[in-house]
């Protein structure tokens, strides 16, 4: 197998994982209280990060700028998915994939990074979102929204925040993403533990197919995720990631329909349809209006270092639900 073509084998890997996370956290809410679920989540990634760090001899632990970004980005993320795990745990997982997907659109509206007004091509994008968001709510027919289609609404916007935090924290500085999504996993360790501590012994005594999804969460959607993402973007373009790990709702969907028993009603199938097609094209016409023009991009300009979230390539880590 060629480099290219396992690149993008891990990327689909890393886009498949993500959308079956959905039904993980789905199945896991359904047995325990969804903040026993985000408590166990972030503690169970947080060893497994502080076990990789750990491994790393001769390297400094964390660095100043990787606490100061980490501590304010563990807040951000754990608002994610405090909002998240609470949609997810009452609407389809398919419909929580795609609504949470408007991140993509919602994002460039909140962070213009000084490039001027986006085009009008991008707000028909956005247009097409939104409409799809109203099919994905009609379900059989035109009614009030479920709570949980609104609360993956918020999340979608708390979501575009964090990933704006993200950018404008990390910018300029030499962090590390393994450090910075530790920190990050241990602020929501300490975050859920108070209000968690009396439920720990339903969590000792949960059922093995709770701990298995539970576990799923936090090693393969969260840590493994992560990794392999993050090895994959820096040997692969920004566009090609972008393209390969935005299938992510349709792995969503995928999964929820053969192993969740959901099932796409015409309209909520239109909607799914269009959320696809709107959030691909906005992120093309995105993609193309922060691009230098030519001219500029003769000038050599120093490599941002990597993080652990490139708004190009994906909203957040960790918050794949």
């Amino acid at each position: 197998m060629s480099d290219v073509r396992r690149t993008d084998a891990v990327l689909l890997l890393v886009a498949l994982v993500w959308g079956s996370s959905y039904l993980s956290a789905q199945t896991a809410t359904a047995a325990l209280p969804v903040v026993l679920v985000l408590f166990a989540r972030y503690a169970l990634s947080a060893l497994a990060c502080v076990g990789l760090v750990s491994v790393r001899r001769g390297a400094r632990r964390f660095s100043r700028d990787e606490l100061r970004a980490g501590l304010p980005l563990g807040l951000t993320q754990a608002a994610v998915l405090v909002v998240e795990t609470y949609g997810v745990a009452h609407t389809s997982a398919a419909n929580a994939a795609l609504i949470i997907s408007l991140t993509i659109v919602l994002t460039p509206l909140l962070d213009r990074g000084g490039r001027g007004p986006l085009p009008v091509s991008f707000f028909a994008a956005a247009g097409v979102c939104v409409l799809a968001v109203c099919l994905l709510m009609a379900g059989n027919g035109f009614q009030a929204p479920r709570l949980g289609d609104l609360l993956m609404l918020g999340a979608a916007l708390v979501r575009a925040v964090h990933v704006v935090l993200v950018g404008r924290l990390t910018a300029g500085r030499a962090i590390r993403p393994l450090q910075l999504t530790t920190v990050q996993t241990l602020v929501g360790t300490a975050l859920f533990l108070p209000v968690t501590a009396h439920d720990l012994p339903t969590l000792a005594r949960a059922d093995p197919a709770t701990w298995t999804q539970l576990l799923y969460l936090a090693l393969f959607c969260s840590v493994f995720a992560f990794l392999a993402q993050t090895w994959a973007v820096q040997r692969s373009s920004a566009s090609r990631a972008s393209l390969l790990l935005g299938s992510e709702p349709v792995w969503a969907v995928a999964v929820g329909i053969a192993l969740g028993g959901e099932h796409l009603t015409p309209l909520t199938g239109l909607g799914a349809a269009l959320m696809v097609a709107g959030t691909y094209w906005g992120q093309a016409v995105e993609r193309a209006h922060r691009t230098p023009p030519p001219a500029q991009l003769s000038t050599p300009t120093p490599a941002s270092p990597v993080t652990e979230e490139d708004p190009a390539c994906r909203p957040t880590t960790l918050t794949s639900t």
